[in-house]
């Protein structure tokens, strides 16, 4: 087919653009999973490993490992509940946030403030925050012991050693990670809700609905796509936590805060330089998190546009098959 004078082929300038990503999702992403995938079936370990040999016997020998390791159990079962405490009241609050800023019927004055400083935990880096939270709540001196004694919630000369404690540390650790992600969870809701169309508001207004309904009605369904998003990246990285529980309490104490993630920098480069067992635990948080992405994918779908889809697919093969009689003379 000849091309036309004139006319002018972008196509080709998005194939170039996009070659800078493709390079470094091949070389940085796509390369460390699949070797990672293959130290799995391996027996590398060692701080100078010798040549790599395939497990013949048992290839998956690593993972049956790490599956029954008490020790990465507890990580996983960290891991999910310290996710829990946080995401919950994280996706509530920036929920309540979120429809509060865009009421109409509130006029908020100086939003834009208000955003900002409760974005700022997430411009912090994980490293100042775990520091600052540790001075909080330090033993035997620190602010938070001596606000406790002074208001006399705690005997005075008695501190509360909370880096010690189970419960505290993983309830610490929580609120960590919680208020350092709710401002930017709010954000990404926000930007879902100003992308419906002020139209669909104004009918429910109309209608008489209050704040509640209209939240519930109007505003949840419509935003369905971006609570995916956020549940997904969330559960991403709430599974793959490590900066706060590492740098806060080292996964401590008595590996209360230890995660998945912990366990797997300890497996293969906390003396055992295990890196088989590493990759192993590595690729089941993968799959782990690739199960738990698919069902949140299932549950969340738009059930309606999929109905709509699949009446559309019918009609226009309906119309293909007419269009088909009538070529060949049918009627």
């Amino acid at each position: 087919m000849k091309k036309k004078k004139g006319v002018v082929r972008y196509s080709k300038y998005g194939y170039l653009f996009s070659i800078p990503f493709v390079l470094a999702f091949l070389v940085f992403q796509l390369y460390p999973i699949v070797y990672t995938a293959v130290i799995g079936f391996t027996d590398l370990k060692g701080v100078v490993p010798p040549a790599i040999h395939f497990l013949k016997d048992d290839p998956f020998a690593n993972f049956r490992t790490v599956l029954t390791s008490n020790s990465f159990k507890v990580a996983f079962k960290n891991t999910v509940i310290i996710w829990l405490l946080n995401f919950v009241p994280q996706i509530l609050l920036a929920l309540l946030l979120a429809a509060w800023f865009t009421d109409r019927r509130w006029n908020i004055k100086g939003q834009g403030i208000y955003k900002v400083l409760l974005y700022m935990p997430n411009i912090i880096t994980a490293a100042t925050i775990a520091i600052l939270f540790k001075s909080f709540f330090d033993y035997p001196k620190s602010p938070v012991n001596d606000l406790l004694m002074k208001i006399g919630i705690l005997p005075q000369g008695q501190p509360f050693n909370f880096p010690l404690s189970k419960k505290w540390a993983k309830g610490l650790v929580a609120f960590i990670q919680f208020w350092m992600w709710y401002g930017y969870t709010m954000l990404i809701l926000i930007s879902g809700i100003l992308g419906i169309s002020p139209d669909i508001f104004d009918a429910a207004e109309v209608d008489g609905a209050n704040k509640i309904q209209t939240f519930f009605k109007v505003t949840l369904p419509n935003i369905r796509t971006i609570l995916l998003f956020t549940l997904v990246t969330s559960l991403i990285g709430g599974l793959n936590m490590f900066d706060i529980p590492k740098l806060f309490l080292l996964g401590g104490p008595d590996s209360a805060t230890k995660t998945t993630s912990v366990y797997i920098y300890e497996q293969a480069f906390s003396g055992s330089y295990l890196y088989n067992r590493a990759a192993a635990a590595s690729m089941i948080m993968f799959i782990v998190i690739m199960i738990c992405s698919s069902f949140l994918f299932i549950l969340m779908r738009d059930r309606d546009a999929g109905g709509y889809g699949k009446a559309e697919a019918k009609r226009l093969k309906q119309q293909a098959k007419l269009a088909k009689k009538a070529a060949k003379g049918g009627f």
